[in-house]
């Protein structure tokens, strides 16, 4: 398994420009300070090189740069106690291959990781430039791609084999593939002042070579995309679209009943006179002006497919003689504006055509219409509500009419007009013979009281209480008794009065069935409804559409905004791909 080793992270800085090269002796060039403070130009940075700034100033720290100059100036010690280095190729020089090296621009971690390679390998380099050479004299690549089995494999070898051992070169089986070697870069060229600015002058006009080739592309598009439909939409507005006049109409459907009396009161009377009481109607009579009903009925008696299918139509309203009825009803519904405000309860209409008094003839027409669907969903509702009261006062009246025949039957086969005044004369009659008889024991007493009382008048006076005495038990029998007709006066006295009281009863339910009615009659007047006209139709003496402007402004603002979305979305997939 191979692990990746971990390291902190170092500043790295590249050298700026080549570094000078040193004298005959060695030694590197140096500028002496100047007492007064020079802010070199742009052209002077360019021209002249700069010295890289390790951060250690004059200390010959081990890697740092006064080391370097201090190693090429004064041979290694390891070389005068006799140590053995590495073989030089003969013909080159050790400190022209370190300034070459320094000349490269190799970051501090570069030459950290050289230096720390090169003592891997067993090498003393004075410096880390010198162990770049050293390194590439035994034919190491520095920077190569290493990870630390490489590194330990080959501090393994080194220790088994002799360093000047014989390099045995066996039989490969395969190539082995060398790691592309890192380019190294090229000083910058050094240029004029003219020469800077010709470059320059070149860089500025081909960005505006680009910009102006951009800005062309970019009107092309607005122009195809978004000028060209809007210039062709005004020219339709503006030179092809039929003139047409608007009729506006506004009603209001309204409730006959007052705030006052009957079911008008508490809610109901709060409710009846605001808009919210005819919200429902109201609603009903703009879907029934906006339905097919509506329209077909308007073509039947106003022919409206005839007014929209001449040839004074431009060809986008236009209808064909043949069309179908939902190509008419698409152009009924594009002409007719209508909208019910819940607010105020208005109803608002406008009617648009060819000609200002068709537009008139329009409106008038879809009025009568909605008072007619109107005045048929109020009858409906009277008609609902006065059924019931008309059916109970209906049976009330015929049962009171069999109560009044039944009675008269009664009294033609009794022959009893009244029973009441039958027992009421039998009574009288009885009672004044009993007075009678009264007398006559009154009289018969002062006969008996003489000291010789008649004969005669006493037996007369007898017979004639007697006489008395039978008929008025038979008046008395003859009200109990049956009679030779078959039936008793009691029996068509009770009959009578059963009678009498059905009738009775029946006249009390007819005469409240009558006032239940009459009740349900206002009510059902109270609840009627009414078209009531607001603003009535008149023609107009000047076309209110194609509104020209408005749409050709419309147009523009939409063909934009879709060109903006499709640019937006296009530069985002493009982005999305790219990436």
């Amino acid at each position: 398994m191979t692990t990746t080793p971990k390291a902190r992270k170092f500043r790295i800085r590249m050298s700026d420009a080549p570094r000078p090269a040193s004298d005959a002796g060695g030694v590197p060039l140096q500028l002496a300070p100047t007492p007064s403070r020079h802010h070199p130009t742009a052209e002077e940075l360019m021209a002249a090189p700069s010295e890289v700034e390790d951060g250690f100033g004059d200390l010959a720290l081990p890697g740092s740069a006064a080391a370097a100059k201090r190693a090429a100036a004064d041979p290694a010690p390891g070389q005068a106690d006799g140590e053995t280095q590495p073989q030089q190729s003969p013909g080159r020089d050790p400190v022209a291959e370190t300034d070459a090296i320094r000349a490269e621009g190799l970051t501090g971690r570069q030459l950290r990781t050289a230096r720390r390679l090169a003592q891997k390998h067993g090498l003393s380099p004075t410096s880390d430039f010198d162990a770049v050479r050293l390194l590439r004299a035994r034919g190491l690549n520095p920077f190569g791609p290493t990870n630390m089995l490489d590194m330990v494999s080959n501090e393994i070898r080194d220790d088994v084999a002799p360093q000047d051992a014989p390099i045995v070169n066996l039989p490969a089986t395969s190539t082995p593939v060398q790691p592309p070697a890192k380019p190294t870069p090229k000083p910058l060229p050094r240029f004029t002042a003219d020469e800077r600015a010709a470059e320059i002058i070149k860089i500025q006009r081909d960005i505006a070579r680009r910009r102006r080739r951009r800005l062309v592309l970019l009107a092309s598009r607005l122009s195809l995309f978004v000028l060209l439909p809007t210039l062709l939409v005004a020219f339709y507005y503006f030179r092809v679209a039929t003139p047409l006049y608007a009729t506006n109409t506004e009603f209001v459907i309204q409730k006959a009943e007052n705030g006052s009396g009957g079911s008008g009161g508490g809610l109901g009377g709060l409710m009846g006179g605001s808009s919210f009481a005819t919200v429902q109607e109201s609603i009903v009579v703009q879907s029934y002006l906006e339905s097919r009903e509506a329209m077909l009925r308007l073509d039947q008696d106003l022919d409206f497919r005839g007014h929209f299918s001449s040839p004074r139509m431009d060809p986008l309203i236009r209808l064909e003689p043949d069309a179908a009825v939902e190509t008419m009803y698409a152009t009924y519904r594009d002409q007719l504006t209508i909208g019910y405000d819940p607010t105020e309860g208005v109803i608002k209409m406008e009617m648009r055509a060819a000609d200002p008094i068709t537009s008139q003839t329009f409106s008038e027409a879809l009025i009568r219409y909605a008072e007619e669907r109107v005045d048929q969903m109020s009858q409906r509702l009277r008609e609902d509500q006065m059924s019931g009261a008309r059916d109970s006062y209906e049976d009330a009246e015929r049962r009171m009419i069999e109560a009044q025949i039944r009675v008269l039957e009664l009294q033609e086969r009794r022959g009893v007009l009244s029973a009441e005044a039958e027992v009421s004369t039998v009574f009288q009659q009885i009672s004044s013979f009993e007075m009678e008889v009264q007398n006559e024991r009154l009289r018969l007493a002062e006969i008996l009281a003489a000291r010789s009382p008649n004969a005669t008048r006493v037996a007369v006076a007898e017979n004639n209480i007697a006489r008395l005495e039978t008929l008025i038990a038979s008046l008395r029998s003859g009200l109990t008794a049956t009679q030779t007709g078959g039936v008793s006066l009691a029996r068509i006295q009770s009959e009578l009065v059963i009678a009498q009281a059905d009738l009775q009863t029946r006249q009390a339910m007819l005469a409240q069935a009558m006032q239940q009615m009459e009740t349900a009659r206002m009510e059902a007047n109270r609840q009627s409804l009414y078209l009531s006209m607001g603003v009535f139709p008149v023609a107009p003496d000047q076309a209110a559409y194609p509104r020209a402007f408005e749409n050709s402004l419309l147009a523009f603002l939409v063909f934009s905004g879709i060109y903006l979305m499709v640019s937006m979305t296009a530069s985002i997939l493009r982005e999305q791909v790219s990436s």
